[in-house]
């Protein structure tokens, strides 16, 4: 059977996300919400997310282009002189890899992000990584292990059938699917040594910051059987602190609460992270 999860990433990041996410649950058809930790609408965002139960929320593990849970000057080998995480992420990654200091901070920040997320008492329904930077191997074993040890289930691994999104749009960009099939195949299965499951496929890669309606109606029909994850962006605005340069946050909202998606998806199962990967789980 086919099983949705409609997630937004980013809340917690700003007001504009908060309202534009908790708006697509609302009067629309999203279903789940990944959580920043260190940004300033993280309070917000955390109200957005007791306002709604119904919104299977997650970790958005952030290790660039954002904010540090644990004080910067704890994290000298992750973040910038203006206590921001590095953004060179190519950089970063090499000096994960080859420092074991950096390594001992990642893990640290892993786990802080995780105990805040513990303390707001929320459920937690997933994790995944702000710009996927899960995919590097030694993020990508710092967060499984740490997940697996808090007791999560679910998470994302981001790879995009191009052949979806082809079907739609012929000179749609390629999101690296050559590399990152292979690359997720590996992490799903150690991901399930550790008890982890995840989506069988993620759309919206190529469509990241302007998946709009008509892409969105275009694909319904084109996804197979199995669980898949489409991801969004939305907001009520764009120009807000941390926001992408380009991104049509409005009109990733505008295509989760278009009438028009709602009736394509009436009948198809959809929600959350757990909901659809462990149906039958207690």
């Amino acid at each position: 059977m086919r099983r949705l999860i409609l997630n937004a990433d980013d809340l917690g990041l700003a007001a504009e996300t908060n309202e534009g996410i908790e708006r697509a649950h609302r009067e629309g058809v999203l279903t789940a919400a990944s959580l920043m930790t260190g940004e300033a609408g993280f309070e917000e965002g955390v109200r957005v997310a007791r306002a709604n139960p119904g919104l299977a929320v997650g970790l958005h593990l952030t290790l660039t282009d954002g904010v540090p849970t644990l004080p910067a000057a704890q994290l000298p080998s992750l973040t910038q002189r203006n206590g921001r995480f590095r953004d060179d992420m190519a950089g970063m990654g090499l000096t994960l890899a080859v420092s074991r200091e950096a390594r001992a901070e990642l893990a640290a920040e892993v786990a802080a992000q995780m105990a805040r997320f513990a303390e707001t008492g929320l459920p937690c329904d997933h994790v995944n990584a702000h710009k996927h930077y899960h995919l590097h191997p030694n993020i990508a074993a710092a967060l499984i292990r740490a997940a697996a040890a808090a007791g999560m289930r679910c998470l994302r691994l981001p790879w995009e059938p191009g052949t979806l999104v082809r079907a739609i749009e012929a000179e749609a960009p390629g999101t690296g699917e050559w590399a990152i099939r292979p690359w997720c195949r590996f992490l799903r299965r150690r991901a399930a040594r550790h008890g982890l499951v995840a989506p069988d496929r993620v759309v919206g890669l190529a469509w990241s910051g302007h998946f709009t309606a008509d892409r969105l109606l275009g694909v319904l029909p084109h996804l197979p059987d199995g669980v898949t994850e489409l991801y969004f962006h939305p907001a009520t605005a764009g120009g807000f602190s941390g926001s992408a340069p380009g991104y049509d946050y409005p009109g990733e909202l505008a295509a989760l609460i278009d009438p028009r998606v709602a009736e394509a998806l009436a009948g198809t199962p959809r929600g959350g992270y757990a909901a659809m990967l462990l149906p039958n789980a207690a």
